[in-house]
């Protein structure tokens, strides 16, 4: 089954054993949860660049972002929980990011929103 209203044999499924993400889904690895719904988890970063930084990750292990492209209805479930993640923590403004590859920072290949707010941004990141 995809996206959301997945069983817990389906989620068990679609999980990858060896992905630190994927275990902080099933719960076999403590994070500090500020959202979750059916289709998405949004814990905080252990290593925050932000004084707000979450981390918001599909239910379903995708490696990346052109992954996650394969399964609309997967990734429409992780915009919906980016969009509960921000209305739970009352932010108006913040900045989304996501790491596709080593080379470009990702190191958990689980694809993931970084949710930053709480301070000023600048453009171009660096």
């Amino acid at each position: 089954m995809t996206g959301t209203g997945l069983t817990a044999a389906d989620t068990v499924q679609a999980m990858n054993p060896d992905c630190l993400f994927c275990r902080i889904v099933a719960g076999e690895i403590p994070a500090t949860v500020v959202y979750s719904d059916d289709g998405a988890l949004a814990f905080t970063d252990l290593n925050p660049q932000a004084p707000t930084h979450v981390l918001v990750v599909p239910r379903r292990h995708f490696v990346d972002i052109g992954d996650l492209a394969t399964d609309p209805e997967a990734g429409s479930a992780l915009l919906a929980g980016i969009r509960g993640t921000v209305a739970s923590l009352g932010l108006s403004a913040y900045r989304t990011v996501f790491n596709t590859g080593a080379a470009a920072g990702q190191s958990v290949f689980h694809v993931h929103a970084h949710v930053l707010a709480g301070r000023r941004f600048e453009w171009p990141p660096g």
